[in-house]
Parts: structure tokens; sequence; C-alpha cells
């Protein structure tokens, strides 16, 4: 275990740019590539939907490059560590007690894997309990350790929404995965959207909403050496793809108008695209086809 101050140079980038940052308690490793980070949070009572939602978006991500932080609580939380873990990627917990506990005690598998491949992180020491007023201070760290908040499911009255309104006070993304209009667990991400937050349904919904410094870093899932196969001409990559040059930028609208696909396929492809190295963002929504050799290079 060590102790990170603001200011220190292994302290978290992202974290350290917010107004007070706590001092951290680690166990396990933060690194620089965790400022490409994205927190995936909800609620403790998940449906089975929201479990398999969380593990895939997580793994999907995670394999992508980008560190999954959460809370390590029951649910959502658990899920989406576990998503990370077994796509080989890095996460990242932050505790609402002190470092040396864990919370909730069945758990304590889960974070020690957690610890072997990302960090243990909290701004409690020792043996502090779980108290109900240590949760927003935390969520307000979880939130600033990110680039971004991803609601999966949510109450009307979850902790997850009080770290969506922390993500949004400082400044970073907020995401939200829609749920049947009848689940109680749902009110609260449904509300999220209606008041604003990116509808999610995939990775790519996430990626896109990144500037691109940071969308860049992000990389394919699976790296070769070979020459990636052409997208299928019938698949939505294909068809946007076949509309793009490399001399001659076009617009997102004109994809849209062009492409016969609903803008939010359309922006989801081209992320999709970009990613697999054949289409390139350029200022103003302006996208480009990239050759062979600008894609080796």
């Amino acid at each position: 275990m060590h102790l990170l101050h603001p200011g220190e140079r292994n302290y978290p980038e992202l974290l350290g740019a917010i107004p007070s940052p706590p001092p951290l308690y680690v166990r396990g490793t933060i690194t620089a590539d965790d400022a490409l980070a994205v927190a995936i949070v909800g609620s403790r009572a998940a449906t089975p939907y929201g479990v398999e939602v969380a593990e895939r978006l997580a793994a999907e991500l995670a394999a992508r490059g980008m560190t999954i932080v959460s809370g390590l609580a029951r649910g959502i939380d658990a899920a989406a560590h576990r998503g990370a873990l077994g796509a080989g990627g890095r996460t990242v917990a932050v505790l609402g007690c002190g470092i040396d506990l864990v919370y909730p005690p069945e758990n304590r598998a889960l974070a020690r894997a957690v610890e072997a491949q990302g960090a243990l992180v909290s701004q409690f020491a020792g043996s502090v309990p779980a108290l109900p007023g240590h949760f927003p201070a935390r969520n307000r760290t979880l939130a600033g350790l990110t680039l971004g908040v991803v609601v999966v499911e949510a109450a009307e009255r979850s902790g997850a929404l009080i770290t969506a309104g922390f993500a949004a006070d400082l400044g970073r993304e907020v995401f939200a995965v829609p749920g049947r209009i009848t689940s109680m667990t749902s009110v609260g991400t449904n509300r999220l959207i209606q008041d604003g937050a990116k509808l999610t349904t995939c990775w790519q919904d996430v990626v896109s909403e990144l500037s691109e410094p940071w969308r860049r870093m992000v990389r394919a899932s699976s790296p070769t050496t070979h020459e990636p196969s052409r997208p299928d001409a019938e698949s939505d990559e294909g068809r946007i793809l076949v509309l793009l040059t490399p001399d001659e930028p076009q617009h997102i609208e004109q994809l849209i108008m062009r492409g016969g696909l609903e803008p939010a396929r359309v922006a989801a492809t081209l992320v999709a695209l970009e990613l697999g190295g054949w289409a390139r963002q350029l200022t103003g929504q302006r996208w480009v086809s990239v050759g062979a050799r600008a894609r080796r290079t």
C-alpha cells in the first residue's frame, strides 16, 4: 500500500485537475495509461439485463485499452470489474471504506483480482468503516478519475446518479444505458437520457463522445501484424466506407444522408472504421478514408 498526494508524479492526471483533489491510498498500481478511463456504475440490485450489459460494455472498452473504474459494490459495479478483468484489461476500484477493508465482504476475491490487474484506491485510511457519509465523497473521486461516467441501471434515488451529477459538474461526459420504462432500476437512467445524457447501447457510443486526442488512444481490440480485411460491403462499415475518399473530406451529415442509416448508427460506424484504421476524422466532423500505407504507419 502507498499514499499519493495531489501534485506528486504518479498522482492520477484527471483527478489532479479537479478542485481539492484528495490524497489517495493505493493497493496495486496506477499508471499514466489509466487516464484513458471511463466509469461504469449502477444499481446494487441489478437485473440480469443490467449485469450482462455492464460486463459486456466493460469488456469491450477494456479490450481497447480503456481502464474501467467502478466502486466494487454489488450488482453493476462488480459486473463492470469482472468484464474488464475477463478481457485482460485494467480496472480500478474506488472504495467508500478504508484501504485495508473490502466492502461488501463477499467481493474479497474480486478485490484481489482488481489489485493484481489494476488498483484499489481510497481516500480513507486503514480500517475506516464504510459509513453512509463516505459514499458521496467516494463518488466524486470516482467521477474525477475518469473521462466520463456510464450509468447502466439506477433507481430514482440511486447513488449512481450522484456520481453522474459529479461528472457533469466536473465537465466529464455522462452516458446512460436505456432500460424498460416499467423497470424501477431504469427510472434513473431513462431520466438521465431525458436530461441530456448520451444514450449508450455499445462501446462505440462511449468512444465517439471523447475528444480526438483521447479517441486516438483507443486501440483496436485485436491488434494484428497482418493487413486487416476490408469490411463486408453489406455491413454498416462497408456501406459507409464506400462513400469515403482519401482526398475529399465529407461532413457526417452528408454521410448520414447518402448512407441511408440513422444518425446514431452512422456515428458509431465511423468510430469503428476509425479504430480499425479505415477512416480518419478531421476538424468539423469531416471524414476521409485511410489508405493501406497510412494504416501501417
